[in-house]
């Protein structure tokens, strides 16, 4: 919930038959990608390298524990410009246009 770079996200379980029932309604809006996941100085990046029609583009995405850790995170060279906030690159956005 929220956007930019504070925000509450919830994970639930489906089961096979919840998964199997709603699948179907997300055809035309599916993300094809493949993630990673990499322990870095006691955080987590999760890596998303895109399919199909996002193919090329690749997102790294840092969870912090607390907003005073995000503020003093100093990002990897190998990082490239920050997303974070910006619409055209939300899932929902990704998923739809």
């Amino acid at each position: 919930m929220g956007r930019g770079a504070h925000r509450e996200e919830r994970e639930i379980k489906l089961s096979a038959k919840q998964f199997t029932a709603l699948w179907p309604a997300t055809v035309g809006r599916r993300l094809y990608k493949v993630r990673y996941e990499m322990p870095w100085k006691n955080l987590l990046i999760e890596i998303d390298i895109y399919r199909r029609k996002h193919r090329g583009l690749v997102v790294a995405e840092v969870e912090f524990p607390n907003r005073t850790v995000c503020r003093k995170f100093k990002a990897p060279p190998w990082f490239g410009r920050e997303v974070t906030g910006n619409k055209r690159y939300s899932n929902v956005r990704l998923a739809t246009e």
